[in-house]
Parts: structure tokens; sequence; C-alpha cells
């Protein structure tokens, strides 16, 4: 009987430890929290991750939006739950490079480095300047020239306060000495249908869901916050041809709370990895929304969030930006 008993505890000891968590993970439904609203381009590429993982796992892996706060109403949900890599949350990830710049000490709810860990990333986006077609611009200096005629009579959309439409718009007011009005949103894509809608004037956003929207005619594309001019948009100049030193591009990625079994992360990243790298999804999503590559491997990603945090630590100290 002690034989038999102290079998069986080893056993359980074995099933429990990280390397057996990993190998068994999935087995139940999992959750992916995005910090958007249903449409924005962090949750089309989410859904489409997804969908994926669920048939890689043959299980459910299902998608909620939680916009809202900046990325904190997500971000603190994914914190209540389980540590357990069942629920995972999907971000632009100016929660983790931009936001923790923005407020003071201890204003947020969570401490991004502390409370989170990067799984794996989808991609980036250079921003682009949209505005709608009412507005009497058609350049970023025609723009600029209009806030300085007009001070705070221009409107932004953003995707909430501390998001990356709205650290991008900063980025320009003080580069370019304007001064425009933010008009918040649950998400980029209500702020995008404002201004579409002529509610908004404007809006600095990675334009992938809007590319249809500007063949339509129903926005102008002013420019792109990129370094340089895309090649597949050779005519649309870059925001820095006007307004020197500016560059502005939007991130998308998995992240985990901070005590997730690493094995559960690491394969995660790998089956991410194995989806976003596969032709036929770079073909339908990456390619066909201007979607460029991130570091794919656990350590490089890590990297490449802490290289955006210091770049954008800068340019917020700079800008003396600072939510209270």
């Amino acid at each position: 009987m002690t034989v038999l008993l102290g079998r069986s505890f080893l056993l359980a000891c074995l099933l429990a430890s990280p390397a057996a968590l990993g190998q068994s993970y999935p087995d139940r439904n999992v959750t992916i929290v995005v910090t958007s609203a249903a449409g924005a381009l962090t949750d089309v590429l989410t859904r489409a991750v997804a969908q994926q993982l669920s048939d890689m796992w043959k299980q459910s892996v299902i998608v909620e939006n939680r916009g809202g706060a900046g990325y904190s109403i997500a971000a603190q949900s994914v914190m209540r739950a389980e540590h357990d890599g069942y629920t995972l949350l999907a971000s632009e990830t100016g929660f983790y490079t931009t936001q923790p710049h923005l407020y003071a000490k201890d204003k947020l709810p969570y401490d991004a480095e502390k409370d989170f860990v990067p799984v794996a990333g989808y991609g980036t986006i250079p921003t682009a300047l949209l505005v709608n077609p009412s507005v009497p611009v058609n350049s970023v200096s025609d723009l600029i020239a209009l806030a300085k005629t007009k001070p705070a009579a221009v409107t932004f959309g953003t995707a909430g306060i501390g998001t990356a439409l709205h650290i991008a718009a900063l980025e320009l007011e003080n580069l370019a000495g304007i001064k425009m009005t933010a008009v918040h949103y649950r998400g980029a894509a209500p702020a995008l249908t404002d201004v579409i809608a002529g509610h908004v004037n404007a809006v600095i956003m990675g334009p992938s869901v809007a590319l249809s929207s500007v063949k339509e005619g129903k926005l102008k594309m002013l420019a792109f916050g990129s370094e340089k001019r895309l090649l597949q948009f050779p005519d649309v100049p870059t925001i820095a041809e006007t307004v020197p030193g500016y560059e502005a591009s939007v991130s998308f990625g998995l992240f985990a709370a901070a005590g997730t079994p690493m094995d559960i992360i690491k394969k995660v990243n790998a089956d991410v990895q194995k989806i976003v790298s596969d032709p036929e999804f770079h073909k339908r999503y990456l390619e066909r929304f201007a979607v460029q590559p991130v570091p794919g491997a656990l350590d490089a990603f890590a990297e490449y969030l802490r290289k955006e945090s210091a770049k954008w630590g800068e340019v917020i100290h700079a800008a003396h930006v600072k939510i209270e």
C-alpha cells in the first residue's frame, strides 16, 4: 500500500510539472481577451490567429473584446484570471511600450513589465494620417496650417487615452508645434467610423482596415508614419517629409499574465510563429493589410519591445506628456 501511494504521488508530481503542463496544454477552451473593439486590426489578426490555433489544438479559442480605458479593462481581466495560460491578452504593443511612460507612478492598475510576459508578435504596421474628405486639407502641411489657424479646432480620434493612436497624434502635435482636440473611443474601429462619418476630422492609425474606404473616396490618406515611403504606396509621402523626425508604427501581439508556466508560453509562441510565417496566412492577412513581421523568438520579441519602450519613453518625456 505504501509503495503504491508513493508511486501515485510521484506520478501526480510529474503530471503537475511545467514540462508536463506544456505537453498537455491546452486540454480545454482558451480565451484571448482583446484590448480593442471588434473590427480593429488587433481584433482581425487575433481572430485569424485564434482560428488557426483552434484547428491546431483541437480546442475552442474564444476571442473576447474588452476595449476601453486605454488597455486597462482587458489587462485587468487577464490579471484576475488564473495565470495558467488559458486566458491570454491580445493587444497593440503600446500597452507595454508606451502607456507605462504616460502615467504617473501607481496610476495604472498594473505594471506591464512585472505583471505580463510577452508571448508572441503578429506583426507591425506604420501608421497613416487619415482625414475626412470634408476637411479642407490635402497634405500634412495643410493640416498643420489649419491647426495653427484654428487652435484646438481640429479633432482627432483615438482608441483611448494612452493608446497608439493617441500617442501618434501627440507626437505630431509636439513636433509640429500645433494643438488638436482628442476624441477618445473604446477602440480604433469606432474612431475610424466617426472619421468616415465626419464627426471627427482625423485619425492616425494603422491603415489596413481603412484602405477600402480610402479607395472609395470616404477618406483621404495624407501620409504614412514610416521613415521611408512604402513600396505599396509610392505616391503617398511620409509625415517625416514635412515634420522631420516623425515616426510611428503599431505592433500587435499576445501577452500572458506573469507566473504563467514557461513551457506553456514557449508552446504558444512556437505555434503562433508557425501560423504567422505560413505563406497562405502571410498572403491573406499580413500582405493584405501591409503588416510587416516582428522578431518571432521569445527573447527576440521581448528585446524588440524593450527597444520600442525605450524609444517611446524618450519621445513622451521630450513631449512633456503625462496623464494624471
